[in-house]
């Protein structure tokens, strides 16, 4: 019996140490955020800043609702009607689940709008957060 006590003790000495080694380093996504509300949330800023707080006359008639809070995993963000704020969404722009591709879509991409928001949303999704695109 005592053979089977020291090989006991053994494996379980090498067990511990065994965790105690360091697992192998993953980069963790910052403040526990999924990688579509990161993605949403770049976005958006630029968004706001470049088209609705730079007062652009091109988006004159729109304003910005906000969903980057979604508990669906859905993070996004709205034009609505400048003067009805409860419409019909004319553009939604999001992200879902794990992922940080940026879909866009809604009537405002079938305007000759729609050219400057794809441009607009690629290059802010891109890390570029500039209002114009580079001459």
């Amino acid at each position: 019996m005592r053979p089977t006590i020291a090989r006991l003790a053994l494996v379980a000495a090498g067990l511990a140490l065994a965790s105690c080694q360091s697992s192998p380093k993953t980069t963790p996504v910052p403040s526990g955020k999924s990688a579509s509300l990161l993605a949403m949330e770049q976005v958006a800023i630029s968004a706001h800043k470049c088209w609705i707080a730079s007062k652009d006359p091109a988006f004159k008639a729109y304003q910005m609702a906000n969903e980057l809070n979604s508990y669906s995993g859905t993070p996004r963000f709205l034009l609505v009607p400048a003067k009805h704020y409860g419409g019909k969404p004319l553009l939604v722009v999001q992200a879902q689940g794990n992922s940080s591709r940026v879909d866009v879509f809604g009537p405002l991409m079938n305007e000759p709008l729609g050219a400057r928001i794809g441009s607009d949303i690629a290059r802010w999704q891109a890390g570029n957060p500039s209002c114009a695109a580079a001459a």
